[in-house]
C-alpha cells in the first residue's frame, strides 16, 4: 500500500512539521517572541525543510494546506490522511521535546473563540496558500520554490498577527497548546482552501500541471527525461526510414 517513496514523503511531513512547531515554540516563549521574529523563524525553517525535502515530499507541513491541495484534487485521499496524521504527530513530538528541554509544562494560550481571531487566521492562511499555489504552478527551481513558500508563510503569519497568535496552522496550534476549533483550526482550514483554489481556478491555464506541491520533484524530472528520450528515438527512427 505504501512504497518507499510514499513512506519517505509521510516521514518528511512529520519531520518538517515538528521542526516548524519547535521553532515557533522556542521563539514564541522567549523574550523576543514578537510577530516578526516568529514569522521570520517560521519562514526560514519552512524554506530550509522544503528545499531539503521537496524531492521526496510535497512539503505541506500544515494540515490546512494539505486539505486545500486535496480540495483542488491534487492529492489523493489516503495520502492526505497520512500527511495530516504525520503533521499532528510531528507537532506533538515538538511539544514534548520542548517541554523536556525547559523542564516545564506549558499553559494553554488559545483563549476563547472570537470572530476576529478566526478571520485573521483565515486571511493569513489564505495569503500563505495563495503563495504556495503560485510557486507550485510555476516552472521554477527547487531553491526558488522553497524560498517563495517560506516568504509566503512569513507574510501570512504577519497578516494574521494583528488579531491572533499568527499560527495559521492547526498542527502548530496543537503543538503550542492553542488548539481552539473555531479559531486556530477552522480559520486556517477555510482560509487555505479559499487561497489555494482561488489561484488554481483564476490564474492557472486549464491545461497547466501543478509542478511541485502535488508531484514530487523526482517523479517530474524522471518523466521529463523519459519524454525527451522518446522524442529523440522517434526522430532518429524517422530519419533512418528516409
Amino acid at each position: 500500500m505504501f512504497g518507499k517513496q510514499k513512506v519517505a514523503s509521510v516521514a518528511a511531513e512529520l519531520l518538517g512539521t515538528g521542526a516548524l512547531t519547535l521553532i515557533v515554540l522556542t521563539i514564541q516563549r522567549s523574550t523576543v517572541g514578537y510577530p516578526f521574529f516568529v514569522a521570520a523563524g517560521a519562514g526560514l525553517i519552512v524554506a530550509v525543510m522544503a528545499f531539503a525535502l521537496l524531492g521526496s515530499s510535497q512539503s505541506h507541513f500544515n494540515p490546512a494546506l494539505t486539505l486545500a491541495v486535496w480540495t483542488a484534487r491534487r492529492i489523493d485521499t489516503l495520502t492526505a490522511i497520512a500527511y495530516i496524521i504525520a503533521q499532528m504527530l510531528g507537532a506533538l513530538g515538538a511539544y514534548y521535546l520542548y517541554t523536556y528541554f525547559v523542564n516545564n509544562h506549558l499553559p494553554d494560550v488559545g483563549g476563547k473563540f472570537a470572530w476576529k481571531i478566526m478571520v485573521a487566521e483565515a486571511i493569513g492562511a489564505g495569503v500563505f496558500a495563495f503563495g504556495v499555489a503560485a510557486a507550485a504552478y510555476q516552472n521554477i527551481s527547487r531553491a526558488v520554490t522553497a524560498s517563495f513558500i517560506g516568504l509566503s508563510l512569513m507574510v501570512g503569519i504577519l497578516a494574521a498577527s494583528s488579531a491572533s497568535l499568527g499560527l495559521i496552522n492547526p498542527a502548530v496550534a496543537l503543538g503550542v497548546k492553542a488548539w481552539v476549533w473555531g479559531t486556530y483550526v477552522a480559520g486556517p482550514i477555510v482560509g487555505a482552501i479559499i487561497g489555494f483554489n482561488l489561484y488554481a481556478q483564476l490564474f492557472v491555464p486549464e491545461n497547466a500541471a501543478i509542478a511541485k506541491v502535488a508531484v514530487p520533484a523526482k517523479s517530474t524530472a524522471s518523466s521529463t527525461k523519459t519524454k525527451a528520450k522518446a522524442k529523440t528515438t522517434s526522430k532518429k527512427s524517422s530519419r533512418a526510414k528516409k
